[in-house]
Parts: C-alpha cells; sequence; structure tokens
C-alpha cells in the first residue's frame, strides 16, 4: 500500500513538473512521435503515465505515446524525458530555446515601425496622393511636388514592398518555427505581421530573446 501511495507521488510530481515547467517539451512529443501539427499541439498536457507510456491530450483529443522500452522504475523518468525531448528537438530540427513572448518596438525599433506602417499606408493605393483623398488634403497638400512623385511611382514602390515584406515574413516564419512557436497561434502572427511591417527590427528582438534564453540556460548549467 505505501509503495503504491509513493509510485502515485512520484508521478504526479513528474506530470506537474512537465506541464508547469516543460509544457513545450511535452507538445514536441506530440509533433514528433505522433506526427501531430505544432498548432493542434500547443496546448498539450501531459495527463498520464505509467512506465509505459505517456498520455498527452491536446484539444479534444487524447495520444498514447508508448516508452521504448517501458522504464523499470519512477526513478528512470527524469532521464527518459530529456532523452525523448533531445530526440524530438533532433528529428524535428528544433533550438532547445523557445521563444514565449512578443516584445513590442522601443526605440529605433518603434521609429522605424511608425515610418514603415506609415509608408505601406500611403503606397498601398495610388489615389492616397491625389488630390481628394484624406492623406493629401492633410499631408500631401503642403508638397505637391513629392505628392505627384508618390503618384507616379505608387506601383513600382508597392510591389518592391510586398515582396520585401513577403521574403522577411518567410524568414520570421522559420526562425519561429525553429524556436518552437505554433505556426498560426497568436503568438505566431504577432511576430511575422510585425515583421512585415517592419522587418529586421522584429527578426532582431527574436534573436535578442534567443539570446537571452540561452544565457538563462548556461547559467542553470553551473
Amino acid at each position: 500500500m505505501a509503495d503504491a501511495a509513493r509510485e502515485a507521488a512520484a508521478k504526479q510530481r513528474i506530470v506537474s513538473h512537465m506541464n508547469a515547467d516543460h509544457q513545450d517539451s511535452v507538445a514536441r512529443y506530440l509533433e514528433h512521435y505522433c506526427n501531430v501539427s505544432s498548432f493542434t499541439a500547443r496546448k498539450a498536457r501531459l495527463t498520464d503515465m505509467s512506465l509505459g507510456s505517456l498520455t498527452i491530450e491536446a484539444g479534444s483529443r487524447k495520444f498514447t505515446i508508448p516508452l521504448e522500452p517501458p522504464m523499470q522504475a519512477w526513478r528512470e523518468a527524469r532521464e527518459r524525458v530529456i532523452q525523448m525531448d533531445r530526440d524530438c528537438l533532433a528529428g524535428l530540427g528544433r533550438s532547445d530555446i523557445t521563444v514565449k513572448q512578443y516584445t513590442r518596438p522601443r526605440g529605433a525599433h518603434a521609429v522605424i515601425f511608425v515610418v514603415c506602417a506609415l509608408t505601406d499606408v500611403l503606397v498601398s493605393r495610388r489615389a492616397n496622393a491625389l488630390p481628394g483623398s484624406f492623406i493629401y488634403t492633410h499631408v500631401l497638400s503642403y508638397s505637391p511636388g513629392f505628392a505627384s512623385f508618390v503618384a507616379q511611382v505608387q506601383p513600382v514602390v508597392l510591389a518592391l514592398m510586398i515582396g520585401i515584406h513577403v521574403v522577411e515574413a518567410s524568414i520570421m516564419a522559420r526562425r519561429l518555427q525553429r524556436h518552437n512557436v505554433a505556426q498560426l497561434s497568436g503568438l505566431w502572427w504577432l511576430w511575422v505581421a510585425s515583421c512585415f511591417i517592419e522587418g529586421f527590427g522584429a527578426l532582431q528582438r527574436v534573436d535578442a530573446l534567443v539570446h537571452q534564453g540561452r544565457r538563462e540556460k548556461d547559467k542553470q548549467k553551473h
């Protein structure tokens, strides 16, 4: 009876710890071992485990991942789940650093964001640079020569900007995937949309979060 109680307590500690501190690992288990999309796996929870399997819930579905070979005792659990995550990282081509937050542009990044957003609005259609539009009436009317120039180059500038933004957003999407951000999640949209508008600054902020995560992980090793 006492042994059963100890085993139940050990199992619950592991389950609680994985969900509280390593939920990104639980999500990767589903992606790697069950071929579940990152979007479906993004809120995965470890609900049960035995010496021979893990039971994970994602959405309204349950998945069972067998442990091969089965563990002989609960003291093996820590090393087993760590090794499983290493296998997931290698199999999925992921980093062990997870981006878990969005950081808004500040300072020079904020200025660039505003300038890029206003430029996007201005060149989104040629009519914005012509008399009668809101932008022309309140801004460009003070510089009709510049307004005429914008109207002439608008189609070319718009095509170039869309092409550049798409490339930058694609780079961001690949970087987010490597750092375990689920595709089409709220966090994914924040970063991709921000990068689509401002470009390189958003990539720099993601890199800063990754470097911070790496420093914190390195400190834990010492």
